[in-house]
């Protein structure tokens, strides 16, 4: 099929761009065609039309250049790439086709545009390269703020996709000789956009920020995403920061499971901020801050010297109310430096953002006085002469409220610049000229609605209307159009001054972006300073945050132990208590010792055991980004890693069950936790049959018991599984108290020593509101059930002090293992146990007391005072 040049044009330069939308400017529009076309009228919902006639007909969509941005941010949302193709010469300077280019490729990982990033979050780009089998240089950079970091990672593909997955990364940069299986995992995965990129060379103009990095596979990593940086952007990044290396074991370790489990910056049914963690403890005022506190919340800190520092400013904070909300106060008016120092240097800063940055700065005198009034004068802004300099020259050259245009004049004051001064004086006498020659004309035709207009393609005129045009002398006005109702006409003295206004008019917007441009690339070399200036206020903004938190919600300093011991004392759970009455939520107790390592909680469903877990590790990952923490007292180690299996869903991206998503979780805390790790398994082995589960469960606390060592909070609805506590010296029971009289439960929602009895599952049902019959029935289908097998016991594990330290532990089943019947008791009933008459008296006060009217700590202090009975008897 004959192309015309034009179509020929666009299939060249779409054969560059593949795998991205081709955005083709044609007028005032960008066009689409072919598959392009087809696809971007369904994800965009836009009308698909053609080029041609007949079987040739090429599909074809477009959209206003005007309003461009609305329909690229929508296609980026949904992880597309989009190439902007435009038109690099005058169409009236040129005959025959427009040359065009492509001028800049939008990814999900490398937006600058602010409108299009959320003002709290980073949108990082990673790159990877292989290093033999198990091991990887991964570099991480935010093209918004210029942050880049490099880590080596050892570990197989799956380690590679949770280090993708927990860094949040929009978009992946693979090596061209990667395995077929990995590329096919990393491009079948919804999170995040992979391309190729083989070329790796070194770049002589950014080896500065390289040069102290020694691993060839860091230094491949970096330079493939510098390659396609360039490549997308297509100009200099002059604002990209030095790389940061940081060790894999320098920072808590959580992969996507935990933290997506702890609900860290999302909830696990939403996904979204509010009910997380992170909605809690963001009380940043600043964008830049809020991006600092989710790095922090994404890597934890474990040198106990950075976490003290933390907290010792943040009681500075907390011992100065008045300042410290002085200081947030102030800092709100800050705007975000860090990305408009990443837009300085891109070039692509408008005038009304340099007018915020030099707000801004203007602001930072007041903040070191209030750093003086809190004794923190020493930790930040030390040195600001640098930026004075800055809000002068801003403040010498830009108006103080600039058009977003930088085309269209009005940036500039008065007095900048004298060759602009006097254009604008020729403009504005030019108009006065007009205004004035409009009042003259009126009153020497006494035509009353004569007017002096303009338009582009006539220029200046004097309008008369037809019914009035007989008024005029004849020969004053030499006709210029004429329309439907009126007369157009010049004189010579209007055409005189039409040419020195649009001249002017025309001299004056050039010269004044060119002024602009000029003013931007002095700005530029403050871009350093800006950098690290932006750096101390969201430090500073984070920890004040914190302080607030600390006051409001009543958190304590946590002391950190050289020690494994952990003892929380009347700790909460930071979100939950936070969506209740406030002081009903009911506190508990953590103790964790070398001869306690393992606690195992049993009790009701909806009873607390997975908020007690949550809570634990919350006051853990807390304690490491150095903020305080939900309780009474606390003091806890230095945990190297924190592993979760909790809640129950389908990896349906990976055509996973419930049950292979809890063995892979749990594998990898079996695999990688060490003795300084924390584990929490909620519910292990409910995904499959009773005795599968069981023992599933039960291995597993041996494992972890006997080969880890580890701090592990094991939930469970295995009740048999308490029995381990008589072998395992380091388990304790606890379990989630509740009461029940006349068929209704209160959950109490406290934690204490021993095991549950039973889990209270058909309350439960009764409080979702399950129909009675199913509840009534199911109610005589469990008494039968722990009558007929009530006498069945787990199978045990037996353990002598030679097994437990070093050979494998044995597990012997007792009886084969059968299923449950459901209709057919056992013959043989249990004999009744003979009474005395204080166990008869102590029944018949526990049946009298009236639960449902009394406190949970009253509860607790009634069934204390009768187990003391029942042992003095």
């Amino acid at each position: 099929m004959a192309q015309t040049p034009m179509m020929q044009q666009y299939l060249q330069i779409k054969a560059n761009y593949k795998d991205a939308f081709l955005f083709f400017r044609l007028g005032d529009f960008y066009e689409m065609f072919y598959e392009d076309a087809i696809k971007a009228s369904k994800e965009l919902e836009i009308t698909l039309t053609g080029r041609g006639q007949g079987e040739e007909r090429i599909p074809m969509c477009g959209v206003p250049h005007h309003s461009a941005e609305n329909y690229i941010t929508r296609l980026i949302e949904k992880g597309y790439k989009i190439a902007v193709c435009e038109q690099v010469e005058d169409p009236k300077m040129v005959k025959g086709v427009v040359k065009r280019e492509v001028t800049k490729v939008l990814t999900p990982g490398t937006l600058m545009n602010s409108k299009l990033l959320p003002e709290k979050e980073n949108n990082y780009l990673l790159a990877f390269s292989c290093e033999g089998e198990n091991a990887y240089g991964i570099a991480r950079c935010d093209l918004s703020t210029g942050e880049t970091d490099v880590t080596l990672l050892t570990g197989d593909m799956d380690d590679l996709l949770q280090e993708i997955l927990a860094g949040n990364a929009k978009e992946v940069i693979a090596p061209d000789d990667i395995e077929l299986a990995l590329k096919e995992k990393l491009e079948t995965h919804p999170s995040f956009i992979v391309t190729v990129q083989s070329d790796e060379s070194e770049l002589k103009e950014y080896e500065g920020l390289i040069c102290h990095i020694q691993q060839p596979a860091l230094k491949q990593a970096y330079n493939r995403m510098l390659h396609y940086l360039i490549e997308t952007q297509k100009q200099s990044l002059r604002h990209l920061q030095k790389a940061v290396f940081y060790p894999s074991d320098s920072f808590l370790k959580m992969d996507v499971h935990a933290k997506r489990n702890l609900e860290l910056v999302e909830t696990l049914r939403d996904k979204k901020k509010s009910g997380s963690l992170l909605s809690i403890i963001d009380q940043t005022v600043t964008s830049m801050g809020g991006r600092l506190l989710r790095q922090w919340l994404d890597r934890p800190l474990v040198k106990e010297e950075a976490i003290v520092n933390r907290q010792a400013i943040i009681e500075q904070f907390l011992e100065q109310y008045f300042e410290r909300e002085t200081l947030r106060d102030t800092l709100k008016e800050v705007y975000d430096i860090e990305r408009l120092a990443a837009r300085i240097a891109y070039g692509s800063v408008n005038a009304r953002e340099l007018a915020q940055l030099k707000r801004s700065l203007s602001k930072l005198p007041e903040i070191t006085a209030h750093l003086a009034q809190l004794g923190l004068q020493n930790h930040w802004l030390k040195e600001l002469s640098p930026f004075k300099e800055l809000v002068v020259m801003l403040g010498e050259s830009l108006v103080e409220d600039p058009p977003i245009s930088v085309t269209d004049g009005g940036l500039i004051v008065d007095g900048y610049n004298k060759e602009l001064d006097t254009y604008r004086d020729a403009s504005r006498n030019g108009k006065q000229w007009i205004a004035e020659l409009e009042r003259s004309e009126r009153e020497s035709t006494g035509i009353r609605s004569l007017k002096v207009g303009y338009n582009k393609v006539f220029g200046y005129y004097i309008e008369v209307s037809r019914a009035n045009t007989h008024l005029l002398p004849e020969g004053r006005y030499e006709r210029k159009q004429t329309l439907a109702n009126a007369e157009r006409y010049i004189t010579p003295e209007l055409k005189e001054k039409e040419a020195l206004i649009l001249e002017a008019d025309e001299k004056l917007s050039e010269l004044e972006y060119e002024l602009f441009v000029r003013i931007r690339s002095q700005v530029e070399k403050f871009v350093p300073s800006l950098q690290l200036l932006a750096g101390e206020i969201s430090e500073m903004d984070v920890l004040a945050g914190f302080a607030a938190v600390a006051e409001q919600n009543l958190y304590v300093k946590p002391t950190l132990t050289n020690s494994r011991d952990v003892a929380i004392k009347g700790g909460r759970h930071p979100v939950v208590e936070t969506v209740i009455k406030r002081g009903s939520y009911v506190q508990n107790e953590i103790n964790l010792t070398d001869d306690r390592d393992m606690l195992l909680i049993t009790g009701p469903n909806m009873g607390g055991k997975s908020t007690y877990m949550r809570q634990l590790a919350l006051t853990v990952v807390l304690t490491q980004i150095g903020s305080f923490v939900p309780a009474d007292e606390a003091t806890l180690p230095i945990f190297d890693k924190i592993f979760t299996r909790i809640g129950a869903a389908d990896d349906l991206a990976s055509g996973q069950s419930t049950f292979m998503v809890e063995m892979l979780e749990t594998k990898d805390a079996l695999t990688k936790a060490t003795p300084h790790s924390l584990i929490l398994l909620d519910e292990i082995g409910r995904g499959t049959s009773t005795y599968d589960g069981m023992a599933l469960a039960q291995a597993i606390i041996e494992y972890i018991y006997k080969s880890i060592g580890a701090k592990t909070l094991f939930s469970t609805h295995y009740h048999e599984l308490t029995t381990l506590a008589e072998t395992i010296p380091n388990l304790r029971n606890v379990h989630v108290s509740a009461a029940e009289e006349n068929g209704t439960v209160v959950f109490l929602h406290k934690v204490i020593e021993g095991a549950a009895d039973r889990s209270y599952g058909v309350y439960v049902a009764e409080l979702a509101g399950l129909p009675r019959n199913v509840t009534t029935r199911a109610e005589q289908l469990l008494k039968t059930l722990e009558t007929s097998h009530g006498n069945r016991d787990l199978p045990t594990t037996q353990m002598d002090d030679r097994e437990l330290g070093v050979e494998e532990v044995a597990v012997t089943i007792t009886e084969e293992p059968q299923q449950l019947s459901l209709f057919e008791p056992e013959v043989e009933k249990q004999k009744e146990k003979e009474l005395n008459r204080k166990e008869k008296e102590l029944l018949t006060k526990i049946v009298e007391t009236d639960l449902l009217h009394l406190t949970p700590f009253q509860a607790l202090e009634k069934i204390d005072q009768w187990q003391k009975q029942l042992k003095r008897k």
